[in-house]
C-alpha cells in the first residue's frame, strides 16, 4: 500500500467537511466502530459531501481520508484488506 497517512477520525457532519481537501484520495466512514463505506475519488470533498445524504452513508458518525493520486488502486487495496479481515464481506453500505 501507499505511504500516505490517514487523517484522524473526524465527526461526520457538514461543518467537518470543510477539513476535506479538494484532492484525489481514499476515504472511509464508520458508525459504532463499524466501517460502513470505503470510497475514492478525484475530489474527496465533493464526493463525500455529495454522498453524505445517501440513506446508508448518512448513518455514519465519523470519517477519515488520505490523499492519493492513484486513489482507485489504493481504494481496491483497502477494500481487499477489509474483506480479508471480515470473511470476504464488504462494508454494509457497499453491499
Amino acid at each position: 500500500m501507499s505511504k500516505s497517512k490517514w487523517s484522524d477520525w473526524i465527526d461526520f457532519n457538514h461543518k467537518s467537511f470543510s477539513k476535506i481537501p479538494e484532492l484525489p484520495g481514499v476515504f472511509m466512514m464508520h458508525a459504532s466502530m463499524k466501517i460502513l463505506f470505503i470510497g475514492g475519488s478525484e475530489n474527496m470533498k465533493k464526493t463525500i459531501t455529495d454522498t453524505a445524504l445517501q440513506e446508508c452513508i448518512s448513518k455514519s458518525t465519523r470519517f477519515r481520508f488520505r490523499k492519493e493520486e492513484n486513489y482507485e488502486k489504493i481504494r481496491i487495496e483497502v477494500i481487499n484488506d477489509f474483506k480479508k479481515r471480515h470473511e470476504g464481506n464488504l462494508p454494509d453500505c457497499m453491499k
